[in-house]
């Protein structure tokens, strides 16, 4: 700064309590670097924290892949990928730092002499880069080949940091499809890398909003006091998507959405919502209660689900004003599938802050409105003075919305001006990008600089994804344990879903907050 030039002062509204994770230089070496969370995601991700400042020089991107092609065709692919999906765009001088340091290496994932060459190729990156010995595998590859990549590493001796240096891996999504397979990947990857080493990555986790949840209820003495069963009504939580499965049916038609969103995503917001304080900020004392939510989480037998779950199925509809087809219509879809698209539950937590509190998750494709939020609804003032004569005064509501427009708005009751008095709700609201001048950063920015820094607060621990899937597989055994198929209720593309979700909440009361 130039002695002429003025200091930039302070905004004293802008002042509170700031803490960073500052990652170590390291070598990230990416398993199924041509594929397209590589493209769409990883490479855009690494771009973006790098044009913020906060990617550290010493680092090397090395993509892991069996087509045969030089490090220049692929770092031409990655700047093609990142000028479509980077929310930054692409800056010539700033993408040719950061290609600099994206190397490829070809090599099948069974063959073990494509990680002896792997291994030494680091080294040599260590030298190159300043990469400190330091190794963060990322498995972007399909689930299936999870064991191999892991044995291959571990045989290899890539397990382990170069002189003193660290090495841990980060294990996309789905970790397993129900609780066996989830504790066969967990042993295979405990044989491999300790737990501390293991990252688990929920996207969902990484959104600004979400890491905001804990701030909300912890950092605001407003909100703290009045959560729990005294002051609480229910609580709603929604992942509704206009797409359909866009390609996936192969996987999708193994999974449905239970799997594929209430274990993991839906489940993951549940317990930032309903966690008790954590003695301090540490991963582990974050996690330890989060998965004390989970474990409290009232099982549901065969006859609960018959009652307290719903499942769906689009069919032909609308989205938009366009035609789109019912899900058996799609490709690679079988003409009877049986998989849901929908789903619809009431679960309880027992115990003593959520006692009596029920819990709405819904999670659907094809409906109207794509967004993920979570809503807070308090119970009703008493029925005196404003509520004497009637009941019509709404509930006040807290929402938090995780995306696509990140913020929080809650909803209060006001007089309308005037000579009359009238009352009607009204809202606050909160957005990120209008209150703080900058737009969110991408989940998987976040999640890449803290498994680079150490930092695994935001990734899913052993006990917890194994009780989820204990929770999800009592669900599943009750539909697999019926003589008939489990009813699945159509629903047209468009809709918010079969009728009888609204029931649910219908039963007790309620109705669904529309996004």
């Amino acid at each position: 700064m130039s002695q002429s030039e003025p200091q930039r002062q302070p905004n004293p509204l802008r002042e509170g309590i700031a803490t960073r994770n500052i990652p170590d230089a390291c070598t990230v070496v990416i398993f199924g670097a041509t594929g397209d969370l590589t493209h769409r995601k990883l490479i855009p991700a690494l771009y973006n924290i790098a044009a913020d400042g906060e990617l550290p020089p010493e680092l090397a991107v090395v993509g892991f892949a069996r087509r045969p092609k030089s490090d220049d065709e692929f770092r031409a692919e990655l700047q093609e990928a990142a000028g479509k999906y980077s929310r930054r765009g692409i800056r010539d001088e700033l993408w040719r730092s950061f290609a600099s340091s994206v190397f490829y290496h070809q090599g099948e994932f069974a063959d073990a002499d494509g990680y002896k060459r792997l291994g030494e190729r680091l080294k040599q990156l260590d030298e190159m880069r300043r990469t400190g010995g330091n190794r963060l595998f990322y498995l972007a590859a399909a689930p299936d080949q999870f064991e191999t990549i892991l044995q291959h590493l571990k045989a290899a001796g890539l397990n382990k940091g170069n002189n003193g240096g660290w090495a841990r891996v980060i294990v996309e999504k789905p970790f397993g499809t129900d609780l066996a397979s989830a504790r066969k990947l967990n042993r295979i990857v405990e044989k491999a890398f300790p737990e501390q080493d293991t990252y688990r990555i929920d996207h969902f986790l990484g959104k600004e909003t979400a890491q905001n949840i804990l701030v909300l209820r912890f950092a605001n003495a407003i909100f703290e006091p009045l959560w729990d069963t005294r002051y609480l009504d229910h609580v709603q939580i929604t992942a509704a998507e206009t797409l359909g499965v866009e390609g996936r049916a192969g996987y999708y038609e193994g999974a449905g959405a239970l799997r594929d969103m209430v274990q993991n995503h839906l489940l993951q917001l549940l317990c930032l919502v309903a966690m008790e304080p954590p003695t301090d900020l540490s991963a582990d004392s974050i996690r330890d209660e989060k998965v004390k939510v989970v474990r409290s989480l009232r099982r549901l037998s065969r006859e609960d689900v018959d009652v307290d779950v719903v499942r769906g199925q689009y069919s032909e509809g609308a989205i938009a004003g366009k035609p789109v087809p019912g899900y058996r219509r799609e490709a690679n879809v079988k003409p009877d599938s049986q998989t849901e698209t929908f789903v619809a539950a009431r679960l309880h937590i027992d115990n003593w802050r959520w006692a009596d509190v029920p819990i709405y998750m819904r999670v659907g494709k094809r409906l109207p409105k794509s967004g993920t939020e979570i809503s807070i609804h308090f119970k009703k003032a008493p029925p005196v003075l404003f509520n004497k004569e009637s009941d019509a005064l709404d509930h006040n509501v807290l929402v938090i919305r995780i995306q696509p427009d990140e913020g929080i708005s809650l909803r209060m009751q006001a007089k309308v001006p005037g000579t009359s008095f009238r009352i009607e709700p009204v809202k606050m609201d909160f957005h990120y990008g209008t209150s703080f001048g900058k737009a969110s950063p991408e989940a998987y920015e976040r999640l890449l600089l803290d498994a680079m820094s150490g930092d695994a607060t935001l990734f899913a621990r052993r006990d917890e994804v194994e009780q989820a899937w204990a929770f999800v597989d009592a669900i599943e055994e009750a539909w697999k344990s019926d003589k008939e198929a489990p009813a699945l209720f159509e629903y047209p593309a468009g809709s918010w879903g079969p009728d009888e979700a609204d029931d649910l909440l219908a039963r007790d009361g309620r109705s669904w907050r529309r996004l």
